[in-house]
């Protein structure tokens, strides 16, 4: 997991970077009413950080296979109102959420990394694919953000 975790640390890193430059109006700015702006892909990433240490930390202590409970993205960006929220704040809530996460990665054994999650209905992985999946989701985003 250390290319993970390193992987993760270069994202923050390059994340922070970038937001500390761009421009409020920039980071608000929607091309048009169904897409997310930058902002709300900030946020986007803080839901999928709040959901996915919920089931990193869970995943100790349930019953496996671990079986994923999905979240509703679009409401919760809408719900938060991440395109009204104070931008420092939330950048600072992406940093914290994602530190906390990388602790708990780098807590991890090679028995509890292969501990079995259910993705979807007969779908079986293991906790070591959902982190590496979580990392590159952010990578995702944040490369969309970054463009």
């Amino acid at each position: 997991m250390k290319q993970t975790i390193t992987k993760l640390e270069q994202l923050l890193k390059r994340g922070l970077e970038y937001f500390s430059q761009i421009p409020e109006s920039e980071m608000s700015k929607k091309v048009s009413i169904e897409k997310w702006s930058k902002k709300e892909i900030l946020g986007h990433l803080i839901d999928s950080g709040i959901n996915n240490l919920q089931r990193f930390t869970e995943i100790q202590f349930e019953e496996k296979p671990y079986v994923l409970r999905n979240y509703k993205q679009n409401e919760l960006v809408k719900v938060n109102d991440y395109q009204n929220a104070n931008t420092k704040e939330i950048i600072n809530f992406w940093m914290s959420i994602n530190n906390r996460i990388k602790s708990v990665i780098e807590l991890q054994t090679e028995k509890t990394l292969n501990y079995k999650i259910e993705l979807e209905k007969g779908r079986i992985s293991d906790l070591k694919f959902l982190m590496e999946d979580y990392v590159d989701h952010m990578e995702h985003h944040l490369n969309q953000i970054m463009k």
